[in-house]
């Protein structure tokens, strides 16, 4: 579906520069006009320093979580909410604006033509899209492919930006990215250089890495930041019931820095999710399961997808929620170059 470059072509495919991207100034403000706003530059060090560096960011923090920060007292907290609310605008806007703010937002394509029909166009950012099935469905399979289409121009339904990746399985492969970028059209190992990857190994580990690619995406164009799984380390690090609200809560708030990425770089967020036996699915049921991360976890998710494994290399990708997407389900085929159209 997408033709492969020839060879002089894809030396073109190098990520624009920030500089380069006019739109790119009106989704975020620099942490630092706080200075020109008349606060003090060692308190904007220390937002920096707690991994705020955007005025975006700032508000999307309690002054109970500012007031924290060591050298921050609720005064100078204050003063700088009160800047920030002068440079940025977090309150009523008309339907209309709204509108022309989701002009800003990118379609990634998956791969396969008929997934992007299903999806409205491909993976969303500024939006949370959770992938759930059973092992061997094609998830991580669809998150190697986004690393590569991720970083095509805009005009070849790419995103035109780097890739974060947070593995918590020690699934990431990264010679499995060389034959998808080839597939593209692409050079693999500007495409490697392109994605930066962690492996976290507590679900606190997880969260901070989060927090540290706030001053990565401020300096860097980021299009997409991938979690697979995003569940695994909270199933391993609280076990039995009286440890699930404690797990849940902290889930909620991983959950939610992952919400204010996404809309604060204008980043499309993909995560894997595991599932889990559900004896109460009904004796109807063949094989009833259900998406680990109960209620918590449904709510903070944009678009969620179901995928199960179909013939052979087919997999189906079935739309279980979405606020603009109606309930469908569309065929796709795992191939050495990625995700791709399933074939008759």
């Amino acid at each position: 579906m997408i033709a492969t470059l020839k060879a002089e072509e894809a030396s073109q495919l190098q990520l624009v520069e920030r500089e380069d991207i006019d739109d790119e100034e009106d989704l975020f403000e620099s942490i630092d006009k706080l200075i020109s706003a008349g606060i003090n530059a060692g308190d904007v060090k220390k937002l920096q320093d707690a991994g705020i560096y955007t005025c975006n960011g700032l508000m999307m923090r309690t002054k109970k979580n500012l007031t924290g920060i060591k050298g921050l007292s609720e005064a100078k907290v204050d003063k700088i909410c009160e800047a920030a609310e002068k440079i940025v605008n977090f309150g009523y806007i008309t339907g209309s604006d709204a509108l022309l703010r989701r002009k800003s937002v990118i379609r990634i394509t998956t791969g396969s033509q008929s997934l992007d029909e299903l999806l409205g166009g491909g993976i969303e950012t500024s939006a949370i899209t959770e992938a759930f099935g059973e092992f061997r469905s094609g998830k991580t399979q669809l998150a190697h492919t986004l690393c590569v289409s991720t970083q095509l121009p805009t005009n070849m339904r790419g995103g035109n930006g780097k890739v974060a990746y947070i593995d918590t399985e020690g699934t990431f492969r990264p010679d499995r990215i060389i034959p998808i970028a080839e597939r593209f059209g692409m050079d693999p190992a500007a495409v490697l250089d392109n994605i930066v990857y962690a492996r976290a190994y507590t679900y606190e580990h997880q969260y901070n890495l989060l927090l540290g690619l706030a001053a990565k995406m401020s300096g860097e164009q980021f299009r997409l930041l991938i979690v697979d799984s995003v569940i695994a380390l909270f199933r391993v690090d609280f076990t039995g019931r009286g440890e699930l609200a404690e797990r849940q809560q902290k889930l909620a708030q991983m959950l939610s820095r992952l919400t204010k990425i996404a809309e604060e770089f204008n980043v499309a967020v993909y995560m894997t999710n595991q599932v889990i036996a559900d004896p109460g699915g009904g004796v109807f049921i063949s094989d009833p399961k259900k998406p680990a991360g109960g209620h918590v976890l449904a709510h903070a998710a944009t678009i969620r997808l179901m995928f199960r494994k179909g013939k052979g290399e087919q997999r189906v990708c079935k739309v279980f929620d979405a606020p603009n997407l109606p309930e469908a389900e569309h065929v796709f085929q795992i191939t050495p170059g990625g995700i791709a159209d399933a074939k008759d």
